[in-house]
């Protein structure tokens, strides 16, 4: 009986933990606006909160973007789920629950990457996300 219910702890625990990922937004890809929860910043927004300058660069795109892959890869619980060449979509996970969130890096204008970091659950992420994104912005200007 003990080994039977330390089973189902373990099963139990499994699930709950995977349930935190979520699943990828379909708005991915759109530059979406931050939702009304304090869990995401975008270089694009209007809203102070959750306003964040975007990663500025000199050289080329591709150089740039050859960095920022780099400095990515380095990072612990990332994937990168995407790359294409104006976008690249990152998933980094939080180490105990297994928490997503979503960035998104845009090369859209010469010498500016603009992004929007976003948790896909809860409504607070304690200001993870503009942390994160604070700390790639030092290590890719002295990359």
């Amino acid at each position: 009986m003990k080994f039977l219910l330390k089973v189902f702890v373990v099963l139990l625990m499994g699930v709950g933990l995977t349930a935190c990922s979520g699943i990828i937004p379909s708005t991915i890809g759109q530059f979406a606006e931050c939702p009304s929860k304090p869990n995401c910043v975008s270089s694009k927004s209007v809203i102070s909160d959750q306003k964040i300058s975007p990663l500025g660069y000199n050289g080329s795109t591709d150089n740039a973007r050859d960095s920022l892959l780099r400095l990515i890869k380095s990072m612990p619980r990332t994937n990168i789920v995407s790359e294409k060449e104006s976008l690249i979509h990152v998933e980094f996970t939080s180490k105990i629950f297994r928490f997503v969130d979503d960035v998104e890096f845009y090369f859209e204008d010469p010498g500016i990457i603009h992004f929007r970091s976003a948790s896909r659950l809860g409504h607070s992420d304690l200001g993870v996300n503009r942390e994160r994104m604070e700390n790639i912005r030092q290590s890719f200007e002295y990359n």
